[in-house]
């Protein structure tokens, strides 16, 4: 049952009391000093339904009131902003991640550089060569070849390191978003498990790609490395210039 204040109990029982002296009004009958009550029921009825009527247009107005106080404090409650954010914790992870791809070894994520260097160690091969540059470059793409795996190795263990953080906050988002009190808190609480799911994809992508870019250096490394044996090769069946048969002195 709706309790209402005590001023509107009040206005009640003053429209009764005004509506039944109107029923019950004296009448002069008689000489000044004799009264007599006269009773009229139908006055009487319709006093006591004129003041329920009002009472409950009262009554009506005070649940308005009501319910617009609770439409309100809704509103609120769905304005009310996120007292948690993720944001820095994500932007330091990514930024992490970046920083490991921008310290790749000898031949980085870059088209320009990719292109001059496998034109440079991968493509120069000739008959030409020197075996002391042969051998030079050789090194060289093995150095190349390592440091790719370091790299991919150096990426890997930086995503992973982002797994303690990512839980942390991931948990942190998933209470907030279903403590929320308001539309607000739950719209900004998934927005931010979706910035934070990104930035696991995009460790997921930095993965790949450094595993990409070691396969790739060390099957270039092979396919050069079997150019290089079929030019040695050739230039050592080559007459003249090949192996040169002579005498060999082993004992005194």
């Amino acid at each position: 049952m709706t309790r209402f204040p005590a001023r509107f109990a009040s206005a009640s029982m003053l429209a009764f009391s005004l509506a039944v002296p109107a029923a019950l009004s004296p009448i002069l009958t008689g000489p000044a000093h004799a009264w007599r009550i006269v009773y009229d029921p139908s006055n009487y009825a319709q006093n006591v339904l004129t003041a329920a009527r009002t009472l409950e247009q009262i009554n009506n107005q005070i649940q308005s009131l009501q319910n617009e106080a609770q439409m309100l404090i809704n509103q609120a409650r769905n304005l009310e902003s996120l007292p948690h954010s993720s944001l820095q914790q994500i932007q330091q992870n990514v930024q992490r991640t970046r920083q490991l791809l921008d310290q790749a070894q000898s031949i980085a994520f870059d088209v320009n550089q990719i292109d001059q260097a496998f034109q440079q160690d991968y493509g120069g091969l000739s008959l030409s060569t020197s075996d002391a540059q042969l051998v030079a470059d050789a090194r060289s793409r093995w150095e190349t070849t390592v440091g790719g795996l370091q790299d991919a190795m150096r990426v890997q263990a930086g995503v992973v390191g982002n797994i303690d953080a990512n839980r942390t906050e991931m948990s942190a988002l998933v209470d907030e978003s279903q403590n929320a009190v308001g539309a607000l808190q739950a719209t900004q609480a998934g927005n931010q498990l979706l910035a934070l799911q990104s930035q696991q994809l995009s460790d997921l992508i930095a993965v790949m790609s450094a595993n990409g870019r070691a396969d790739a250096l060390l099957e270039a490394d092979r396919a050069t490395a079997a150019e290089q044996g079929r030019i040695q090769r050739e230039r050592f069946l080559t007459p003249g210039s090949g192996y040169q048969p002579g005498s060999a002195r082993m004992f005194n």
